[in-house]
Formats: structure tokens, C-alpha cells, sequence
């Protein structure tokens, strides 16, 4: 009889568990979008569009702080080569944190990144970024992303 009772309970428990874990989810803040442009030849710019929610961040390619902060890092696949340094562009803000010990540089709002790129036969670019975002009160996992961005005009 103990044991059907605990049955019982655990059927109860698990699905009200589970339904308050699901609430606490949080969306990703992180919208993103990708074009190209061809600058010569085989030669694209790519650019990352990156539009994040308010009073979200995301860490600078350059960050600063205590060496935690994970940064947005982008890989391709086979037939691509980099061509030029990763840049970032956008709104900038360096502030002290509580908990790190230098200061830390982040971006919010609307985010660029290009980064010039050779691609071998292929009508698209593919790939994975990683990256985590952060507002006053947690950062998220770090997340990674697969991407395809066509050549086509």
C-alpha cells in the first residue's frame, strides 16, 4: 500500500516540478540576421546582425574583467577562409561590476560583426557562433548558433 501511495504522489509531484522549471525559462534576447556582400572575386563581407532585447548586453570582443566573460566567437565550415580581423560595431559601455575585479566592456542594443572571408565553390557560408548574454541580474548559458548565409544576389 506505501508503495501505491508513493506512486501517487510522485505522478502529482514530477508534473508540478517540471511546470514551475518551465515557467522560469527565459527567452533568448539575442535576435540575429546575416547577409553578405561580395567585395571581389571569391571574397564576401559577412555581416551578423545582432538586435538584442532591452536591458540585455552582450560581452565585448574585447571584455575586460577576470577573464569569465565568454565572448562572441564565430567558426565556419569547410571552403571558407578569413580574410580580415572580426570586428564589432555598435554601443559600446565600460563599466565597474560587482564581482569582477577590472572593469568589464559590453554592447546592447542593435550589434554588428563583419569579418571579410574567401569561400571555394559554394553558393553559401555556413557556420556556428557562440556567444552569452547577460542582463544586471544573470547571464544565460553561453549558446551556440548554426548558421547558412546564401551568396546568391
Amino acid at each position: 500500500m506505501r508503495w501505491k501511495i508513493g506512486v501517487l504522489l510522485m505522478a502529482w509531484i514530477v508534473p508540478v516540478v517540471s511546470f514551475g522549471q518551465e515557467q522560469q525559462k527565459i527567452e533568448d534576447p539575442a535576435h540575429w540576421s546575416y547577409e553578405a556582400k561580395k567585395v571581389n572575386g571569391d571574397e564576401y563581407e559577412l555581416t551578423f546582425k545582432l538586435k538584442l532585447d532591452e536591458g540585455w548586453h552582450i560581452w565585448s570582443l574585447n571584455p575586460g574583467g577576470d577573464g569569465y566573460e565568454i565572448v562572441p566567437s564565430f567558426t565556419f565550415d569547410k571552403g571558407v577562409t578569413v580574410k580580415s580581423k572580426l570586428a564589432e560595431v555598435g554601443y559600446a559601455k565600460t563599466v565597474e561590476m560587482d564581482g569582477v575585479e577590472n572593469k568589464v566592456t559590453y554592447l546592447s542594443g542593435n550589434v554588428l560583426y563583419q569579418q571579410v572571408v574567401a569561400v571555394k565553390g559554394k553558393g553559401k557560408v555556413s557556420g556556428e557562433h557562440e556567444y552569452q548574454v547577460c542582463n544586471d541580474n544573470l547571464c544565460l548559458p553561453p549558446k551556440k548558433v548554426r548558421f547558412e548565409i546564401d551568396l546568391t544576389p
